[in-house]
């Protein structure tokens, strides 16, 4: 008999490539997937994994089993489902991915009131990059994600996926005090040409917004300092060394010498929950996103 905790790290490790990446999606030690993995090996009498350089690979046999574990995990999750559904409670795990901000500003909140309110629910946390986490809960790795999309840059979302909206998340242009834009009343975008900007490194959704924004406002933009972590830009711009366009949510009170000055029009981020569509009667699910919409901190902006 093969076991399902096994399988699943077996499941995680092909979607995400790694172990160690594996084991913070499943919320475990980089040493217990690998033992997870070394007792399937013996169960199956398989190599399942292979070194490459650094890292792993998954053989043949792994593949196809990792395929077949999906199916399984289907199944397992509407068996789940059904009996959490007769009980009427939140129950079980729930494997929830957030990107940074969210898991900052709104995460710890909603997590603590699940906490209380549904003590047999182990609702677990992993951050999670907007451009990952939909597909995560695709594949049956992450139960539920909280991401975003511009408003100008829907995300799209894949079948057999269902989703609800939490909120806008509005963004403010952050100039260090004394800058010439410092001051003034609020910014049209031709305002941001020629500037010296902070931002997120390419590859993320911010990234790729605001040089979208700012070549369609006819200027290249100058990215001298990009790095991922929002208090890290603030901290930049902070220092004098640019400006910065810079989410609300999770930002947290601005240091002295930081001004946040409005953008017209005003750059907008909708969260949004996802689920699959199978899982969409688990009490879990319900609950979870009635908390992420009455303590989505709108209101406080």
């Amino acid at each position: 008999m093969l076991d399902l905790s096994r399988l699943r790290a077996l499941h995680a490790v092909s979607v995400h490539g790694s172990v160690s990446a594996a084991a913070v999606a499943l919320g475990y030690t980089p040493s217990a997937v690998s033992q997870s993995i070394t007792k399937l090996e013996r169960e199956t009498r398989t190599t399942l994994l292979e070194r490459r350089g650094r890292g792993v690979v998954l053989t043949d046999a792994a593949v196809r089993l990792a395929e077949t574990t999906r199916e399984l995990l289907v199944m397992v999750e509407r068996a789940e489902t059904d009996l959490e559904e007769r009980r009427g409670l939140p129950t079980g795990r729930l494997a929830i991915g957030a990107f940074a901000s969210a898991a900052r500003g709104l995460m710890p909140g909603v997590l603590a009131a699940l906490g209380r309110e549904h003590p047999s629910l182990d609702a677990r946390l992993a951050e999670v990059d907007p451009h990952e986490s939909v597909g995560l809960v695709a594949q049956g790795v992450l139960d539920l994600a909280v991401t975003f999309e511009w408003d100008i840059e829907p995300l799209p979302a894949p079948d057999g996926l269902e989703r609800a909206r939490i909120g806008n998340d509005l963004c403010d242009v952050l100039v260090p005090e004394g800058h010439p834009l410092d001051g003034r009343g609020p910014l049209r975008e031709t305002d941001l040409a020629h500037q010296r900007w902070v931002c997120q490194p390419p590859g993320t959704v911010c990234h790729d917004w605001l040089v979208r924004t700012l070549r369609a406002a006819g200027s290249e933009p100058d990215l001298a300092y990009q790095v991922a972590e929002n208090h890290t830009q603030v901290a930049l711009v902070a220092a004098g060394l640019g400006i910065a366009l810079v989410p609300r949510l999770g930002r947290g009170p601005l240091p002295q010498g930081v001004r946040a000055v409005p953008l017209e029009p005003t750059p907008i981020r909708r969260l949004f929950a996802y689920w699959r569509a199978g899982a969409a009667r688990r009490p879990a699910i319900h609950e979870t996103v009635r908390l992420l919409r009455e303590q989505w901190p709108e209101r406080r902006f």
